[in-house]
């Protein structure tokens, strides 16, 4: 029998992500066939309840207030960081300046300058695994795209949509938060927070753009600030980037979007593809469906849309007849980060997360697309 090899994790922000990881940890036996798992055994918040929470529901976990008692404890291999973005360029860094893979949160700092700060910090450690949260991509409808991505199915791609739509910001009596704030959030707004989402398959599969025209949007300008006044809304609710992709001697448009005012929709992420010879669509909209359109010269052009059945980058127990879910995407993801971890190049299947690089192959974009707003021209994105 072969033993299991226990990761232990330490967590630094204990709300709604870090709650999710922890859900996810205590669910690793739903997984099968995995010689890893990964065991929560400190979390560090400012905030009380939240730390409260994780005393209450992680057995045997040690809570602590400064983050720096969890990263010069040797008895922690990795942590999982989830905390406004203007406290990614410090804690992240300092993270893996102490030898801990990370898993962190987008959009790996709060501008272009602060993710730079923690790409060259992880190239000064390249013993340290750093990834970025980014789950929807292993849900089975986009996981399939993604293998007929690999195995080049589309022939010349005519063009992409991508984006990630919620209306959690719809009520303009919701209170103001961090995420409607430069200084914790950034001038990125919708896009540092979602656009991860909505590129990951596009970026890992080389599709870069080369130049993007911007349309950026404040639907809702003030808020209440929870002690009876309205205050501004500082960041972009709702973002379009039309960019220029050249990828393997194509040129192709491609269209991202992320809302947070998006009415309707809750958590939508999607992604379509149309080619010469194979088109794709997968929307978390319809969760259980995917379509697609295989073409011969001559032959009939017709959309097929079928059940995206129970299949996952990593076997689980649930038989494929059942429905997928935002929880079980977390689950693939977290053990495709633990798998790299683990078995490195040679881990079960071959998506892994998110790479520091591709967050600043976003950064690049977002910053292009601020200098277009700005200009109401299109921008040339610059890549490091």
């Amino acid at each position: 029998m072969t033993t299991k090899r226990i990761i232990p994790f330490g967590v630094i922000g204990c709300g709604l992500m870090g709650r999710e990881f922890a859900s996810a940890a205590a669910r690793w036996c739903h997984l099968v066939n995995l010689d890893f798992a990964p065991r929560i055994v400190a979390a560090c918040d400012t905030n009380p309840p939240a730390a409260q929470w994780f005393q209450r529901n992680v057995p045997g976990v040690a809570i602590v207030t400064d983050y720096r008692r969890l990263l010069d404890d040797p008895g922690i291999e990795a942590v999982y960081c989830a905390v406004p973005h203007n406290l990614h360029a410090e804690l992240y860094r300092d993270i893996i300046r102490s030898g801990k893979h990370l898993l962190g949160e987008k959009p790996f700092g709060i501008d272009q300058a602060a993710n730079r700060q923690v790409v060259e910090c992880v190239r000064e450690h390249p013993d340290v695994l750093v990834r970025c949260s980014s789950e929807i991509p292993f849900y089975p409808g986009a996981y399939r795209i993604g293998q007929w991505i690999r195995e080049k199915r589309f022939g010349q791609v005519i063009e992409v949509e991508a984006g990630f739509w919620h209306s959690s910001d719809l009520d303009p009596n919701k209170p103001i938060n961090w995420k409607r704030r430069v200084a914790t959030c950034g001038e990125y707004g919708v896009m540092g927070d979602l656009g991860m989402h909505a590129l990951h398959i596009p970026l890992r599969f080389g599709w870069k753009p080369k130049n993007v025209r911007a349309l950026l949007s404040k639907v809702v300008t003030e808020r209440p600030d929870g002690a009876g006044k309205l205050v501004a809304c500082e960041t972009w609710d709702n973002a379009i980037l039309a960019c220029d992709v050249a990828c393997d001697g194509q040129r192709f448009p491609m269209v991202m979007s992320t809302k947070r005012i998006a009415p309707g929709h809750n958590n939508t992420w999607f992604l379509k593809i149309v080619g010469t010879q194979f088109s794709a669509e997968f929307t978390t909209k319809s969760p259980k469906q995917i379509a697609s359109l295989p073409y011969e010269s001559g032959r009939a052009q017709a959309w097929h849309v079928e059940d995206a059945p129970y299949r996952t980058a990593y076997e689980t127990i649930t038989g494929s007849i059942f429905e997928f879910g935002f929880s079980d995407s977390v689950l693939q993801m977290w053990a495709a980060f633990c798998d790299e971890l683990v078995n490195g190049p040679r881990m079960k299947q071959p998506f892994y997360c998110a790479t520091p690089e591709e967050t600043a192959q976003t950064h690049a974009l977002f910053a292009a697309a601020l200098e277009s707003q700005r200009t109401e021209q299109t921008g040339q994105i610059h890549y490091g």
